[in-house]
């Protein structure tokens, strides 16, 4: 609007529209005659809604369609408005149409005095702290959009949803809702929006959902919805958006999303499953952002998507992509973030890739990859991040970094690391923790000063482009040390730090959390769930870590240890998201692997370059000689007292069998009564196999402590000289990944040996869990 001097006439022009709008709105809302008012049933039910979420602040003295004071009341993101359309019956009457309290922390449950407002369209009740069930009464509303998303709301998802014939948007993400999805939501045939992320919702989705023809935006992330992504969704033809990340759902894609042309967002990760192809995606020419992250896709990368002019986010992380980079990849305009990360692509790395400028701001990550020529001069390049991206060992122009495993070159001189995730240099108890305070992480690699350490970042924060991978606390920590946990690096999809040249051997490895981003309030901040995973060594140690939930609230401190091995004397730690929490608490983009400190100790070294399994062998022979020495002994001096009918005894006398003395010792001695005990008297329902050392049984220790029990069968083979070398060699080893020896049962001619139980499974799935 122009304010010189000379143009009043002109500002009365303009003026004038805006003059006959405000009248308008005035005899739709508040500037109406005395006797139009709110009817009193709806005055009621908005007190009693008052009393049910604790809200205070409502003016009663005035009509609350006045259309100001405490009834509309917008400051930033928060919202407190009742919206009231007074053009009934000849705009001599008012109804509210519309009821929005978001980000007002209202405690509380939903109030069924809701039902009461009969015109109401619009209910949003998003971000607050309003906990217990949906209402069943809420079935008559009248509603075009129900959002409840960001509380703790907890209960099923109530079948009588089913019946708002006029309801078109469902939003609860973000809440505790569980079990299956109800099939009686299928017949909502108005539904266009459908969002239950970041809940406990179980099962498979239900064959009632192919009726919902009108859905354009769909998202189930983070909850165990399981069984395999449905062909019905072809019925849903004006789909723009599916998220599904993060579920236990399995491949493939159907080839029936070929008819989705209209979809612009699609996300899905981390499905299980055989291997597939890559989806028919051709007619989908209004793709913004594709994530197909770890789902055994394989096969070459379709050219055709080069072609997509509006295709900003390409996510084919972690997959079993092969062959080159398709070269019409380079003539995608809109592109912004690409990751390859993680697949097995080969041939020359494109030149297009490496003429990228950071003025772009195009962000490229092809790292761990099997690349073979155009290798580049650095490992960052620009926006483009080629850690771990060639496959040739050996060849002199390759930087170390370049190469898999990021080898050293020179000799391994570091036994110890330390490092300040997302924080200043600082030294706790005598040692150094480095400075981490480096802002980027899109497509980021970043080697320490000292070259003594570095990092992978992989990953943009969807919802909020502009996020920051450092976590900062702003309030006062009351814990040990809060320097090490003031500030935190994340990451929203995966994160490696590498310990470099570290000598050989076994090692320590302490990872220092603090949940700094929630809170511990009746705030809508208290929300927030973070979940995500961590692998050491390619061996996944944590799975669906909750840093909350471990350590028993947030800004608390807990230090999570693991043994690991060195062999190539370089350390690797893996920080990952699979798609699960929430993602938008207390804003959008809030979400994945956070991680405050790391502190690396070595335990033992393998000396003057013998190899760590040398050196194990040598311990274990030591070991071994004095551990058949006493079990021959223990084996002589019984089989003398059962000849001489002087009764059997076992050396167990003065011993407990409580769980922490199992793990303390390798040998322990059973009595025959404890293991007839544990396995009801060797019955055969708890036989769980058989070898040639005789049958194993399934037992129970009176400490609830499960165990596996193999007895020496009078038809087997293998006599004292087996027992003997199978109590001195499992004994003698100790290991995370080998099954434990808690002891042996020697009763006169019963020769017994008692592990650990394990489920059955495969080998590779009870040493590592499932791999990505």
């Amino acid at each position: 609007m122009e304010m010189g001097g000379g143009h009043r006439g002109v500002l009365r022009l303009r003026l004038l529209p805006l003059l006959l709008l405000l009248l308008d709105l005035g005899f739709r809302n508040g500037g109406r005659c005395a006797a139009q008012k709110l009817p009193e049933q709806e005055v009621e039910a908005l007190k009693g809604i008052a009393r049910k979420l604790n809200k205070t602040d409502w003016d009663f003295s005035v009509d609350p369609c006045i259309g100001s004071g405490t009834w509309v009341n917008s400051t930033g993101f928060i919202v407190s408005n009742v919206t009231c359309d007074c053009s009934f019956q000849n705009h001599t009457n008012c109804h509210i149409i519309s009821l929005q309290l978001m980000r007002l922390n209202l405690s509380g449950v939903l109030p069924e005095e809701v039902v009461n407002l009969t015109y109401l369209r619009y209910l949003d009740l998003s971000r607050n702290f309003i906990q217990g069930p949906i209402p069943a009464s809420w079935a008559s509303l009248q509603v075009f959009n129900l959002s409840l998303q960001g509380n703790r709301i907890s209960g099923t998802l109530p079948k009588e949803l089913a019946s708002m014939p006029m309801l078109k948007s469902l939003q609860l993400e973000a809440n505790q809702f569980e079990g299956p999805i109800p099939p009686e939501l299928g017949n909502i045939i108005s539904l266009e929006r459908f969002f239950i992320s970041a809940n406990n919702i179980t099962g498979e989705l239900p064959s009632t959902f192919s009726r919902l023809t009108n859905m354009t935006d769909f998202r189930i992330d983070g909850n165990n919805i399981s069984g395999r992504i449905p062909s019905f969704i072809k019925n849903w033809q004006r789909l723009n958006r599916i998220d599904m990340q993060g579920t236990l759902m399995s491949g493939p894609i159907p080839l029936e999303i070929a008819l989705l042309r209209n979809l612009t967002e699609l996300r899905v990760t981390d499905l299980s499953g055989p291997s597939m192809n890559f989806p028919p995606l051709q007619n989908a020419q209004y793709l913004t952002e594709v994530v197909l992250r770890n789902c055994s896709i394989h096969g070459k990368l379709p050219a055709y998507l080069g072609q997509m002019q509006y295709l900003k986010v390409l996510d084919l992380s972690f997959n079993k992509f092969s062959g080159q980079i398709p070269a019409e990849f380079g003539g995608m305009v809109a592109l912004q973030f690409l990751y390859l990360t993680d697949n097995m692509l080969t041939g020359d790395l494109p030149a297009w890739m490496l003429k990228n400028k950071a003025s772009n701001k195009v962000n490229m990550d092809v790292s761990y990859n099997d690349f073979t020529g155009n290798p580049p001069t650095e490992c960052q390049q620009a926006n483009v991040n080629m850690v771990s991206s060639f496959s040739v060992m050996n060849a002199s122009s390759l930087r170390p970094c370049l190469r898999k495993n990021l080898p050293c070159m020179g000799k391994p001189q570091y036994s110890s690391l330390f490092i300040n995730c997302g924080g200043r240099s600082v030294v706790i108890d005598g040692n150094a923790y480095e400075d981490d305070s480096s802002q980027i992480g899109t497509s980021t690699f970043v080697l320490s000063d000292d070259k003594r350490w570095a990092y992978s970042s992989t990953g943009d924060f969807v919802g909020n482009e502009n996020a920051d991978y450092i976590a900062r606390n702003t309030s006062r920590l009351a814990l040990a040390h809060p320097e090490l946990y003031t500030e935190a690096r994340l990451s929203p999809l995966s994160l490696k730090y590498y310990g470099l040249c570290m000598e050989n051997g076994e090692y320590l490895v302490n990872l220092h959390f603090a949940e700094i981003m929630f809170t511990d309030d009746h705030t809508y901040s208290s929300n927030g769930k973070r979940v995500f995973e961590v692998l050491i060594q390619g061996a996944k140690v944590l799975k669906d870590f909750n840093i909350e939930d471990v350590a028993g609230g947030v800004n608390r401190a807990i230090s999570m240890n693991f043994t690991t091995n060195i062999t190539t004397n370089t350390l690797e730690i893996h920080f990952y998201w699979g798609g699960k929490g929430t993602t938008a608490i207390p804003y959008r983009g809030v979400y994945g692997p956070l991680i405050s400190a790391i502190s690396v100790t070595q335990v033992h070294r393998n000396h003057h370059g013998i190899s760590t399994g040398v050196f194990i062998t040598i311990i274990a022979a030591s070991c071994l000689v004095i551990v058949l020495l006493l079990v021959a002994f223990y084996i002589k001096v019984f089989q003398k007292k059962n000849r001489k009918g002087t009764g059997r005894r076992l050396f167990y006398r003065g011993r407990n069998t409580n769980a922490s003395e199992l793990q303390a010792r390798a040998q322990y001695f059973f009595s025959l009564k404890e293991i007839e005990s544990a396995t009801k008297h060797f019955d055969p329902e708890s036989k769980i196999g058989e070898g040639g050392f005789g049958p194993v049984y399934k037992g129970t220790l009176a400490d609830g402590t499960a165990v596996a029990v193999k007895k020496l069968s009078s038809k087997s083979s293998q006599g004292n000289r087996e027992f003997l070398n199978e109590i001195g060699i499992i004994s003698s080893l100790r290991h995370p990944n080998l099954v434990r020896l808690y002891g042996c049962c020697i009763d006169g001619e019963e020769l017994l040996l008692v592990y650990e139980f394990l489920e059955n499974n495969s080998l590779g799935r009870a040493l590592f869990g499932k791999i990505l």
